[in-house]
């Protein structure tokens, strides 16, 4: 059985408590950070603690503990459930009160919370074999950046996804690919160019996405961040997506239609290796 934080306390999972009227239950009033873990040690921690400071500041949520801290209780949950590959998920709330839809008073205390998911993430089939993506409507609200707990409709495109057969989705907005359910979106077009769409409310700024950038143009490859349309990646040579979890997969159809030689890409392959390459010098 896993050991979990809560609130302060290491225990059993079944034995983690949150109030019925804690603001992530009744609001969705918190936000999130998953973390990867290989070899026992942790992926780009830094960045992660740096977006959780911004969405908590974003939506001015109080932090429930400093930098080190968290740290600390990663690390603890590590050597607990003797985690070698996986992740950890943290999720701090604007803590429990009555429930009303103003805040609550500024001495509420944010609830904490931290669990481990065990999980191949470097072997896995869909790194070989790719993803197949159907794109849908992006009906999520307008500020994406700010990465909050707020995933019910990630989770319906998900299961759309599944039910048509795919593995995954991409949201569409006039037009254009905004990003995947849970990931960064990426084409590589007939130039060799890598594209994406610059930061902005309507995508997550992606820890995976800053270092996969930062790696193509240190490698040479052109990276033009700008949106681009679900017909340009259908013709696109190769696409991808980036997330913590995931870090590079390569996408082999869209909508039904062939990427390339509906094959994963090797520009797609290159920046894995190396992320990956990165990844497991730099981990903590």
């Amino acid at each position: 059985m896993r050991t979990v934080y809560v609130n302060g306390v290491f225990c059993p999972e079944d034995e983690g408590r949150i109030s019925i009227f804690d603001r992530g239950f009744l609001f969705s009033d918190g936000v999130y950070e998953v973390t990867s873990v290989v070899e026992g040690r942790l992926i780009d921690f830094a960045n992660h603690m740096a977006r959780l400071r911004r969405s908590m500041a974003e939506l001015a949520l109080k932090a429930p503990a400093g930098e080190d801290a968290l740290l600390s209780i990663h690390r603890a949950l590590v050597d607990k459930n003797a985690l070698t590959e996986g992740l950890i998920y943290l999720q701090v709330t604007r803590g429990a009160a009555d429930r009303d839809f103003l805040y609550p008073p500024e001495e509420t205390q944010p609830s904490l919370v931290l669990f481990t998911q065990a999980k191949s993430l470097i072997e896995t089939s869909a790194a070989t074999t790719g993803l197949s993506i159907v794109t849908l409507p992006d009906l999520r609200w307008q500020r994406r950046d700010i990465k909050t707990v707020q995933l019910l409709y990630s989770s319906m495109a998900k299961m759309e996804a599944k039910r048509r057969g795919a593995s995954d989705a991409w949201m569409v907005e006039d037009g254009l690919v905004t990003e995947g359910s849970s990931s960064n979106a990426y084409i590589v077009d007939a130039s060799g160019t890598l594209v994406t769409r610059p930061l902005s409310h309507a995508i997550l700024p992606g820890i995976t996405r800053t270092a996969v950038l930062r790696l193509a143009e240190e490698t040479g490859l052109a990276v033009e961040e700008r949106a681009f349309t679900v017909e340009e990646a259908k013709a696109a040579r190769e696409a991808f997506i980036t997330s913590a979890s995931s870090f590079v997969l390569p996408v082999v159809t869209i909508d039904g239609a062939r990427i390339g030689n509906g094959q994963p890409g090797t520009i797609t392959r290159r920046l894995r290796a190396i992320y990956l390459e990165e990844a497991l010098k730099t981990a903590i």
